[in-house]
């Protein structure tokens, strides 16, 4: 008697500036039966007190960089990331080793039909796409961006302006995609329902 074996999950890449609502969908797609891996997430866990990456962080960039709980200064870091591109690559070296790691242990655990790579630097690091079946792109307006970081985390404009210039260009990262959600004056219904169209499109 043969076994069926059941066709791979679909995998799809989900990327998008910073307050384009990225998490958003992703968290729609979760809704909707897909596994969300949270690339984010999973970088931001490694640099918590007791995190993979801390060892490495404080004998890299020093002790100046490590918060009084044990986790990474956040702050401190991303001002000296933007000032001084290597010490960005440095960073990357250290985190994104491990980041790939936790990534594929739960590609291999996964049961679900579709594989969400929620990924904020999808464009930037060109290993992704050859790993990935589709990519989703969520775009607004950058003064849109800027006004959801600033209500978001607190900051103030040229703050919020920095980081989303830091990143891919809108057109760098809307040519890379297979769909874009525009997430422009729409509401929570209006976006979900966007997505589950797209979803039903691609077989998600």
């Amino acid at each position: 008697m043969s076994t069926i074996v059941p066709p791979p999950p679909l995998k799809l890449g989900l990327t998008g500036g910073i307050g384009s609502g990225k998490s958003t969908v992703a968290h729609q797609l979760l809704q909707l039966g897909a596994h969300v891996i949270d690339a984010d997430a999973i970088s931001r866990a490694t640099t918590q007190a007791g995190g993979a990456a801390m060892t490495a962080i404080a004998q890299n960039f020093g002790q100046a960089f490590v918060a009084a709980d044990g986790s990474m200064d956040r702050a401190k870091m991303r001002d000296h990331v933007f000032s001084d591109p290597g010490a960005r690559t440095q960073l990357e070296a250290i985190i994104h080793p491990l980041v790939a790691q936790a990534i594929q242990t739960e590609v291999t655990n996964t049961k679900a039909r579709a594989l969400v790579f929620d990924v904020p630097l999808l464009v930037e690091s060109p290993r992704w796409r050859q790993q990935l079946d589709l990519v989703w792109v969520v775009d607004c307006l950058q003064t849109t961006q800027i006004d959801r970081v600033q209500a978001r985390n607190g900051w103030d404009a040229p703050t919020a302006r920095s980081v989303v210039d830091s990143q891919s260009p809108r057109s760098k990262r809307t040519a890379a995609a297979d769909a874009v959600l525009f997430n422009e004056g729409m509401d929570l219904i209006e976006l979900a329902g966007l997505v589950k169209q797209l979803a039903n499109k691609f077989g998600l």
